[in-house]
């Protein structure tokens, strides 16, 4: 059974609770004891063009609720999508972009690329203009749903605030979407009907035309006014929604055409001022440890998680186009590629680094590597991940250094930050999991810390590998490196690295390995799990015995990290574990002393 229909058989709140995932007696407490009137904060933000935009957050189990049903109605969108495209196997087209599966602001823009004139309008207070009248009407009256009248009732009130879909709820976004589809279709016919293209993207929607003249039957644009036609007017009345006068532009193609923040004349693209801003805060990161920003015409201390945001949003864009583009591969490429290859850095894609993916990949380096607030970690994979965080979570109270203790006033905290692999880590970073990304990592580690003129690094970077014949040409070559120290210091680093608690490599990088096993044997992380978690079961399987296991029949790392390690975290031993946590604190002590 879908979740449509699921839904639409539902006749009580206990089953609506359940099919939102949300025991029964959470859910009448948060609606009806709490209420969701007393579960909002409230705060104000500027809009680009002047005035403030009132924000209000749900709290707490409100939030989850309203995160669940925002999740539920899309899955319900699915259904419907499926019922009407039964043979299909691509993503359905749709008329609006925002808070849409598969959809964002990229795929709003590409709908109007190298048209000759765009039409951007405004909806004026477009949230406000849903009641909890409309919102319930839709879900019993709206022919894809028909839901039952009390739970169309309780959804409302789930949904609504003060009468109205509030700005900060994550379940506002998909309720306007489903409630302004009927307009989206009378809007999209009124533009094919005079050759435009028609998106919307929330509030905003945007017209744009190949023709050299923008169809007067949608908007007229006389002496610096802009004028609707009757038909435009009357359908958005009609959906109960009025035009922000204010807002309302035709852009014609000799001048920069934007939808929804992207400039769409030739491919989507961030305002050319918006990157200058945004490269010359990460130069003065970069050479002093800070930046600033204009608010209202004053300058402020800048936030580097803010900054973070703004070039992920950049990157988000250049990979879409990277994507787009089949270019044959420059052949001066070709040439670096040999050369790399030669000197045996053949994982190294620096050299393929558009301006804006250098400097993210510097920003990148900089906060994880050179100015991070706590020790990093780096491991082979994302199943040590798992392994090491649950294990740290669990025995919080004997690593104090690693985390805070959860209290009945204060939450858990864990004091290191994990580094996780993606296909982005692996392109901007030349980080993925395995232990040889790792030696090509310690390879150009000094080269990198050395475009920065900030102040020195305050916390280590350690990374944690298995003590077996995986790593050994990261040994091997962590072994002849001069400025590399072992610890104890009775070691000798050529001959007795695999016994070290720590190597020190240089500045603030540190390897530590996994203890030796019985008679000094090669060990991997698995290796510390007791042999009762080892043989839980999962789906039939079980990860096994350390001589017993069988990688190609027994359980994955993966479904043994997830289903076992952290799906039963409670029952699980991790006290073998300690030992390799412990050299972990070590290693966070020595950089205490010498940074």
């Amino acid at each position: 059974m879908g979740k449509l229909e699921a839904l639409q058989k539902t006749t009580t709140k206990k089953q609506l609770a359940t099919l939102l995932g949300i025991k029964a007696s959470i859910f009448t407490y948060t609606l009806y004891i709490l209420k969701p009137s007393t579960q909002y904060t409230q705060f104000k933000i500027p809009k680009k063009n002047g005035g403030e935009r009132i924000i209000s957050a749900p709290n707490g189990r409100l939030k989850t609720i309203q995160a669940n049903l925002s999740n539920l109605l899309l899955d319900c969108v699915d259904d419907i999508n499926k019922i009407k495209y039964p043979t299909s196997e691509i993503i359905q087209p749709t008329l609006s972009h925002g808070f849409v599966r598969h959809r964002s602001i990229i795929t709003n823009a590409m709908m109007h690329l190298g048209q000759k004139n765009v039409l951007n309008i405004d909806l004026e207070n477009f949230f406000d203009s849903f009641n909890f009248g409309r919102v319930r009407g839709f879900f019993i009256k709206n022919e894809n749903f028909k839901l039952d009248p009390a739970i169309a009732t309780v959804i409302a009130q789930i949904a609504c605030y003060n009468n109205k879909l509030p700005q900060g709820s994550p379940s506002s976004p998909v309720i306007t979407n489903l409630i302004a589809h009927s307009l989206d279709i009378r809007l999209a016919y009124l533009a094919k009907k005079h050759s435009c293209t028609y998106s919307r993207y929330a509030d905003d929607i945007t017209f744009s035309t190949r023709k050299a003249d923008f169809p007067l039957q949608i908007m007229r644009h006389e002496e610096g006014e802009y004028y609707s036609s009757k038909k435009l007017k009357s359908e958005i009345n009609r959906a109960g929604f009025s035009i922000n006068d204010k807002k309302t532009r035709i852009q014609y193609k000799d001048s920069r055409q934007d939808v929804t923040g992207l400039v769409v004349n030739k491919k989507p693209n961030t305002k050319k001022e918006y990157w200058r801003t945004v490269r010359a805060q990460c130069n003065n990161l970069f050479n002093t440890g800070q930046f600033t920003k204009t608010t209202d015409g004053i300058p402020v201390n800048g936030n580097i998680n803010e900054l973070e945001g703004q070039l992920n949003f950049i990157d988000q864009i250049d990979h879409y186009n990277r994507l787009r583009q089949k270019p044959p591969l420059n052949p001066k490429y070709n040439l670096k590629r040999d050369e790399l290859i030669k000197q045996k850095k053949a994982k190294q894609r620096r050299y393929l680094f558009s301006g804006r993916e250098k400097t993210f990949s510097q920003f990148l380096f900089y906060q994880l590597f050179y100015a991070n607030d706590k020790p990093t970690m780096l491991t082979e994979g994302k199943t040590d991940n798992v392994y090491l965080k649950t294990a740290i979570n669990m025995l919080a109270s004997d690593f104090p250094a690693l985390a805070n203790v959860k209290t009945a006033t204060t939450p858990y905290e864990l004091l290191l930050r994990f580094v996780e692999y993606s296909e982005r880590t692996k392109f901007l970073l030349e980080l993925h999991g395995g232990a040889d990304y790792l030696k090509h990592f310690i390879m150009g580690y000094e080269s990198q810390l050395k475009q920065y003129k900030a102040p020195k690094p305050k916390q280590p970077v350690i990374i944690v590998i298995d003590n077996d014949t995986g790593p050994q040409g990261l040994l091997s070559y962590v072994s002849n490196i001069s400025s590399a120290t072992i610890s104890p210091t009775s070691l000798v680093l050529k001959q007795d690295y695999r016994k070290a608690d720590f190597i020190h490599i240089f500045h603030n990088l540190y390897v530590v390995l996994t203890p030796l096993g019985v008679n000094d044997s090669y060990t991997d992380i698995e290796y510390f799990f007791k042999d009762i978690d080892r043989l839980r079961k999962y789906k039939g399987k079980c990860f096994n015995t350390v001589t017993n296991r069988d990688g190609d029949k027994d359980l994955s790392k993966d479904a043994f990290s997830k289903q076992i390690v952290k799906a039963q975290k409670n029952i699980v031993d991790f006290n073998d574990l300690k030992p390799l946590l412990e050299r972990i604190v070590k290693a966070t002590k020595h950089f205490d002393t010498i940074k």
